[in-house]
């Protein structure tokens, strides 16, 4: 994925942090829907400076995304495959295969959730500028 963002400091070892606001898709017109009450959110994020973009700099950052598209194929795949795993076994064992295929969808909601708290406590997201946002430099 790939963002437009402005450099807030540079770090020693070729890094930057980086300032991005991120907006509501309403786009802010509140006065427009009944007020949603959206806010913007500000996220600062340290990030490999390859191109030794100044301080003030619009840069593309670029975010590695093969976490969350593991994550999101584990989200929803994990439990279904479970339920139909447990449907087969539960069938050929001569029980109730969608009792059993629904214990095995639970399993895996089970597994999904602890794999994402592992995975938030061990993968870090690698942000790296990839150029000038608007061809400076």
């Amino acid at each position: 994925m790939e963002q437009i963002v402005k450099v807030y400091r540079i770090c020693e070892n070729d890094q930057a942090e980086v300032i991005h606001v991120r907006q509501s898709a309403c786009s802010g017109d509140c006065h427009k829907c009944s007020g949603c009450g959206a806010a913007k959110e500000t996220l600062i994020v340290r990030a490999e400076n390859p191109i030794h973009a100044p301080a003030g700099a619009m840069v593309r950052l670029r975010s590695d995304t093969t976490g969350v598209l593991k994550a999101a194929a584990l989200v929803y795949l994990m439990p279904i495959v479970m339920f139909f795993v447990g449907y087969a076994v539960g069938t050929a064992a001569g029980l109730s295969g969608a009792a059993v295929g629904c214990v095995a969808f639970a399993f895996g909601i089970g597994l999904t959730v602890m794999a994402d708290r592992y995975a938030r406590k061990h993968q870090k997201t690698v942000y790296t500028i990839t150029g000038y946002a608007f061809g400076e430099g």
